[in-house]
C-alpha cells in the first residue's frame, strides 16, 4: 500500500528520547525535559513552526551492565528504540520535520528505521566529533554510543544490527562524517577501506562550516535523496560548550561553524529530521547549556523558514512495507561524487589511541571488523570518545 506524504516545511514533530543506557555515564537521559523547561517548545513556536509535540519515550538509564562488557545495556537500548520508532513513525508520515532531543547517540537507529518505514533509501549526516566506527570486537569500553555508526551500516551486536529488518539501516556510501576529530586505530583502518565519506574538523575550519556543509550535500546528491541528520554536542568546542559526556579541553568546531555548518543542512528541502544527543544536564547547573543550545537549534532551523518562504511542499509517494520487504539496493548508483584518498585519510588527522580491552565475550564479527582490531595503537595521539573514557 502506498502512502502519500506531504512535507510541510513549517511544522515540527517534537520527540523525545530520555535515555543513558548506551552512554558513557549518567545525566543525558535528562536533557528532553531540560531542553524543554528551556524553552524549546515556545522558542520553535515563536520562530514560525507549528510544533506538534509527540511527548519523551519512557527514560532508559546508564549501567555499568560488567555482565555484558562488550555491549553493555543492549535489552535497554533495545527497548528505548522501539518506544521512539513507534513515535517517529507517526512523526515521519506527518509530512513534518521529525526533531528528536535526547539522550544517547543511539537513538538514531530508532529515527533512521522510522524513516526507512516510508523511504526505502536514507544518506545520513553523522555530525559528531567522533567517528562511532567500533564494534563489539575493537571497542575498548562496551559503550553502545561509540559502536553507533557501525551498527547503522550493519556491524556490531546482532540485536542492533537487525533492529531494521534488512540490515544496513544506511549503505556506506550513503554515511557522511562531519567535524571528525577523535578516531581510533581499528576506525581509521576501516575508513581507509570503507567509501564512507568523512570531513575532520580541521578541514572544516580552512574550507569554512558553510562551504563544508553545502560540498557535502552535493556529494551526497541531497537533491535526489531525503537524508537525516545526527548532532552530537561534543563536536562543539569545549570553550563554548562543555555540559557533554565527553568533553576534550581541545579542539572542536566553534558555536559560530557549527551553527553555519547546521543552517545548510537544515534549509535542505530533503532533510526528513535530526536527533540531539549528549548534552548532559548534570554538568549544567544553572541551565545555561540548554538555553545555548536551544539558541543554536532556532537560529539554525530559522534558515529552514527562508527558504520555505514561496516555495511548495512536494508530495512524496512511499510504499508502506514490513521492513523484510525494503531490501536496500545492491548496485553503486548513488556513490559520493568523490571520495578521500587513503594516503589524504592518513595525512589529514594523526591516528588516535584506544586502550586495549579483553578478548572474551566477543560476539562473531566480519573479517573487515577482525582486519580493524589488528591495528597498531599509537599511545601518544589524543583517544576517542570510546577510548577516552575507558580509564574514568
Amino acid at each position: 500500500m502506498a502512502v502519500k506524504i506531504v512535507r510541510q516545511p513549517k511544522k515540527i514533530a517534537l520527540i523525545g528520547a530520555p535515555s543513558s543506557a548506551a552512554g558513557f555515564m549518567p545525566g543525558s537521559e535528562k536533557a528532553p525535559a531540560a531542553l524543554r523547561a528551556a524553552g524549546l517548545v515556545e522558542r520553535l513556536q515563536s520562530a514560525g513552526f507549528e510544533v506538534v509535540d509527540h511527548g519523551d519515550c519512557a527514560p532508559r538509564f546508564f549501567a555499568d551492565d560488567e555482565e555484558h562488557r562488550r555491549a553493555r545495556n543492549l535489552p535497554a537500548i533495545v527497548a528505548g528504540l522501539n518506544d521512539l520508532k513507534a513515535k517517529a513513525e507517526l512523526a515521519v508520515k506527518s509530512g513534518a520535520l521529525v526533531v528528536v532531543i535526547g539522550g544517547d547517540c543511539a537513538q538514531t537507529i530508532g529515527l533512521l528505521a522510522a524513516a526507512r518505514r516510508y523511504h526505502k533509501h536514507l544518506n545520513l549526516v553523522w555530525f559528531d566529533r567522533d567517528a562511532d566506527l567500533n564494534t563489539p570486537a575493537t571497542t575498548p569500553s562496551g559503550r553502545i554510543d561509540g559502536m553507533v555508526t557501525a551498527h547503522i551500516i550493519g556491524k556490531g551486536a546482532p540485536e542492533l544490527v537487525r533492529f531494521w529488518g534488512e540490515p544496513p539501516l544506511v549503505r556506506e556510501p550513503d554515511v557522511t562524517l562531519f567535524g571528525l576529530e577523535r578516531v581510533d586505530p581499528p576506525e581509521r583502518d576501516f575508513l581507509t577501506r570503507s567509501p564512507m565519506r568523512h570531513a575532520y574538523a580541521a578541514d572544516i575550519r580552512l574550507k569554512g562550516a558553510a562551504k563544508s556543509a553545502v560540498d557535502e550535500l552535493a556529494h551526497m546528491h541531497a537533491d535526489a535523496r531525503e537524508f537525516l541528520l545526527h548532532l552530537d554536542t561534543d563536536v562543539i568546542a569545549n570553550e563554548d560548550f562543555s555540559a557533554v559526556n565527553v568533553p576534550d579541553s581541545s579542539g572542536g568546531l566553534s558555536f559560530r561553524d557549527t551553527r553555519a555548518a547546521l543552517s545548510e543542512f537544515f534549509r535542505h528541502k530533503n532533510l526528513l529530521g535530526f536527533d540531539v544527543a549528549q548534552y548532559n544536564p548534570e554538568k549544567d547547573p544553572d541551565g545555561s547549556a540548554a538555553k545555548k543550545l536551544v539558541n543554536l537549534i532556532i537560529d539554525a532551523l530559522s534558515a529552514r523558514l527562508e527558504s520555505s518562504e514561496g516555495a511548495t511542499s512536494p508530495t512524496h509517494s512511499a510504499a508502506d512495507q514490513t521492513p523484510a520487504a525494503q531490501a536496500l539496493p545492491k548496485s553503486d548508483e548513488h556513490l559520493p561524487a568523490a571520495q578521500t584518498p587513503p594516503e589524504e585519510i592518513a595525512s589529514s588527522q594523526p591516528p588516535a589511541a584506544e586502550n586495549s580491552a579483553p578478548e572474551t565475550s566477543a560476539p562473531e564479527t566480519s573479517a573487515q571488523d577482525s582486519a580493524a582490531s589488528t591495528s597498531e595503537t599509537n599511545a601518544d595521539q589524543p583517544a576517542s570518545k570510546s577510548s577516552s573514557t575507558e580509564s574514568a
